[in-house]
């Protein structure tokens, strides 16, 4: 193909969606058990902060497990109920079951509370003496 404008253009075009297309799959990485959501995990000296991505989730449709030294959130994106006569042209928001699993370090902790807002659930362990 010959390095003309217009071919240059397009070929960055297509490189930009090759780029969009992978920073979409990294960011929701799809799991064996449906989807993983990104988390932040942040400690401070009283405890342990968790901030995971779970855009139009459900506080109710979410669960979570902790366990030695581990901590798993677990539940289902349910699709937003649609007309029948609903075209849909673009899906890029991870539906289904979803499940993440966190190591946590060292210690003993509780949950003192948890938020759901935003698109963000906010887990607060508090670490036990």
């Amino acid at each position: 193909m010959p390095r003309t404008p217009a071919n240059l253009m397009w070929a960055d075009a297509l490189a930009l969606v090759a780029r969009a297309d992978r920073l979409n799959r990294e960011f929701f990485r799809p799991a064996a058990t449906g989807w993983e959501p990104p988390v932040d995990l942040l400690e401070t000296p009283g405890e342990l902060i968790l901030i995971a991505a779970l855009p139009g989730v459900r506080v109710s449709d979410v669960e979570l497990v902790i366990s030695h030294r581990e901590l798993a959130i677990v539940g289902t994106h349910r699709l937003p109920a649609l007309p029948g006569s609903t075209r849909v042209h673009r899906m890029e928001l991870p539906h289904g079951p979803f499940e993440r699993r966190i190591a946590l370090p060292p210690g003993t902790f509780e949950l003192a509370r948890r938020d759901l807002a935003d698109g963000c659930l906010t887990i607060v362990l508090r670490k036990m003496p």
